[in-house]
């Protein structure tokens, strides 16, 4: 896929959201609705291919947003870049099977690697944002994770950014 036409995204676990898994919660609600409206603006500035880490939370939200927006443009695509071959493996069974219903509907599928390693959702972000001109993020402001990593890997690579708070 063309990087210039593509965009990536980073967002916080279900754990670190305020609501956790209550998704009829307001705030998540909101989120959503500002995912949506962040994912029709990268479309009509040129995004036809977007990139989704498939982790809990905001990563699934992400990608239920994507796949409505290629529901009205069938040009639109969507990768999944799986960490490693098990990563829904501990997770609750609704959350497991939430994310293979969405990998189905995936127009590619990548595994970044096989087996879990210590540095493989990092790498699994990189592999994102290295074939991605945008990266839009779902961010707390807290000083450490995975998406302030991800957010500072992107800057320093010269890929736009768009923050959404969390609440």
């Amino acid at each position: 896929m063309d990087r210039a036409v593509s965009c990536c995204f980073s967002g916080h676990r279900t754990s670190r959201l305020p609501w956790k898994d209550n998704e009829a919660d307001p705030r998540c609600l909101a989120l959503k609705a500002k995912l949506m409206a962040e994912v029709e603006r990268a479309y009509e500035k040129g995004f036809r291919h977007f990139l989704c880490g498939m982790a809990q939370g905001s990563d699934l939200y992400f990608c239920e947003a994507v796949l409505a927006l290629r529901d009205l443009h069938p040009e639109v695509t969507i990768e999944a870049a799986v960490p490693f071959v098990d990563q829904a493996r501990r997770w609750p069974e609704a959350d497991r099977l939430r994310r293979d219903a969405l990998l189905d509907r995936c127009d590619f599928e990548t595994m970044v690697q096989h087996h879990y390693t210590a540095g493989c959702m990092a790498r699994r972000n990189r592999y994102m944002v290295d074939r991605s001109s945008l990266l839009i993020a779902v961010y707390d402001g807290q000083p450490q994770g995975g998406t302030l990593n991800t957010l500072t890997y992107a800057m320093g690579h010269g890929v736009e950014t768009v923050i959404l708070d969390v609440e």
